[in-house]
């Protein structure tokens, strides 16, 4: 982070920027002054307009009301090659990638190197090579298909593409959403850098930490309108930070914990010595009626291939998994759900939502059958029993008939959860349950999961914040490289002693995982 920008004047100026789409006022009235130099930091729960915002600085939306400045000149951003023509290069929180072509295709799409008009690949891989030591991935080879790497290595692609740009301006949606710890650090060393050659940066986050460590100033957005702008990112308490975002103090994150699990109560889920080739063994669990059971370790530990195969989406290669007593058919997503386990996946709008499909679909697609008459679905009858869970969970905006696609991190997760709700599910495995999700959201989803808990749903839960999971959790296991290496109830832990024992787990199991990279 840098003590001091270095430029007296603002790079880029935006005043009064007004933005409405049919029936909706998504900015009504937005300022924003970037300094070369800085990374600033653009905060708000979803739906303040940040995406709005930032769509509008790429060039992909005009404003209706309001300036942009840019080195001192008003200029208009009529499409999206304006915008990179003056040096603003955006990483969208949703990679823009063609997943069919190379690594170096990507990096260069639109902008070929040629000679004579004759494409020079040997070139494009160089440079792209280059691109990618550079953020600290050289195992990366330009020739590899995008489509074959995985998310925080697509994120890498995105991120080499804008330093190809030499953009003066670098827009990061969410850029550490997909990536581990030691990732982040290699990410915050890059942005650092291109402080120092006075690039500007605006950072998308919704985790309060990361502002602190990488970012100079704030800026706040509620409701379509800057609430404070200029904040020092270091000096700022968070407690005035959430404050401004949601225009209310939250005290208590996390619910109170009403009630002890019966211990004497039998087992709802049993996972007997449970093994995925490649991703772990021998793992062993069990959750109870109203328990929650938090799953802590590093990013690639099995955690979520664990909650896959409980699902039945892999088919494991040993062990066994009982619902209520009775065993359930490896590998068989159907007679998971058809016994009453409901999963919210980690990437929820690749593998959990139907995007351009309605809200009420998205919660009905696992229980048509209840709304079947000789063999026609009652679309009224969806629609009904949708709204009750609407308005139970209260998604925002408040109507079952709106395209999922349109809808904040946390409103489409509301949604997931409603699918399972109303499927009357009896174990919940919630993976990444409030990933971009914003602070004011989050408190939301931890009381309904908890309220859930205390209706009699186990619940199983993966997270890559430690004190989410000691918050959330009643019992909480420490997997490491696959295996089950500590289980103890949560509020004998912290975060330091998690840390421990991860690292122990690690150790005994022959990879020392990097200091700070844990869950």
């Amino acid at each position: 982070m840098n003590e001091e920008p270095r430029s007296t004047g603002p790079l880029l100026e935006m005043r009064g920027i007004v933005k409405t789409f049919p029936g909706v006022r998504a900015l009504g009235g937005v300022d924003l002054d970037v300094r070369a130099g800085e990374v600033h930091c653009l905060l708000g729960q979803n739906g303040a307009g940040k995406s709005t915002l930032i769509k509008v600085l790429a060039g992909a939306h005009q404003p209706d009301e309001g300036t942009i400045t840019w080195a001192g000149e008003q200029v208009a951003l009529t499409d999206p090659q304006a915008a990179l023509r003056l040096g603003i290069a955006t990483i969208y929180q949703e990679l823009d990638l063609v997943p069919g072509l190379t690594v170096a295709d990507n990096i260069f799409l639109g902008r070929e190197t040629s000679r004579f008009g004759i494409t020079r690949p040997a070139a494009a891989n160089r440079v792209a090579a280059e691109l990618l030591t550079r953020l600290g991935h050289p195992e990366i080879r330009p020739a590899t298909e995008v489509g074959a790497l995985s998310a925080a290595q697509q994120q890498m692609i995105s991120m080499a593409r804008a330093l190809s740009q030499d953009a003066k301006l670098i827009i990061m949606d969410e850029p550490s959403a997909v990536l581990d710890n030691e990732e982040v650090e290699r990410l915050f060393g890059v942005i650092r850098e291109l402080a120092a050659q006075d690039v500007a940066v605006v950072y998308i986050s919704h985790r309060l930490e990361e502002i602190r460590e990488v970012g100079d100033r704030i800026t706040v957005l509620k409701d379509g309108r800057t609430v404070a702008t200029g904040l020092p990112a270091r000096e700022t308490p968070t407690r005035e930070v959430i404050t401004l975002m949601t225009g209310r103090t939250i005290e208590y994150v996390f619910p109170e914990r009403r009630a002890a699990v019966d211990r004497g109560a039998a087992p709802l889920l049993e996972v007997q010595d449970l093994g995925l080739r490649g991703s772990f063994e021998g793992v062993d669990l069990t959750l109870r009626p109203g328990e929650i059971v938090g799953l802590a370790g590093l990013v690639g530990s099995g955690r979520s291939e664990i909650l896959e195969t409980i699902y039945g989406a892999r088919r494991p290669t040993s062990g066994s998994v009982r619902l209520g007593g009775k065993q359930l058919r490896p590998g068989d997503v159907g007679a998971a759900v058809a016994a009453g386990i409901g999963l919210a996946p980690e990437e929820r709008k690749s593998q959990a939502l139907l995007l351009d499909d309605s809200v009420y679909r998205n919660i009905t697609v696992s229980s048509l059958n209840r709304f079947a008459r000789i063999g026609l679905l009652s679309g009224r009858a969806e629609r009904t029993a949708a709204r009750e869970q609407v308005q139970a969970l209260d998604v925002r905006p408040s109507d079952e008939t709106r395209i999922a696609r349109t809808l904040s991190g946390g409103n489409q997760q509301k949604v997931v959860l409603a699918r399972w709700l109303l499927r009357d599910c009896r174990v919940l495995l919630l993976d990444e349950p409030t990933r971009g999700v914003d602070v004011g959201a989050r408190s939301e989803i931890y009381t309904l999961v908890r309220d859930l808990a205390d209706q009699g749903v186990a619940v199983l839960v993966v997270s890559s914040e430690i004190p989410e999971v000691l918050g959330l959790a009643d019992r909480v296991l420490v997997i490491a490289d696959g295996a089950v290496v500590a289980e103890a109830p949560a509020d004998a832990l912290d975060e330091h002693r998690v840390l421990d024992l991860v690292m122990e787990g690690t150790a005994h199991t022959g990879t020392a995982p990097h200091e700070g990279e844990v869950a």
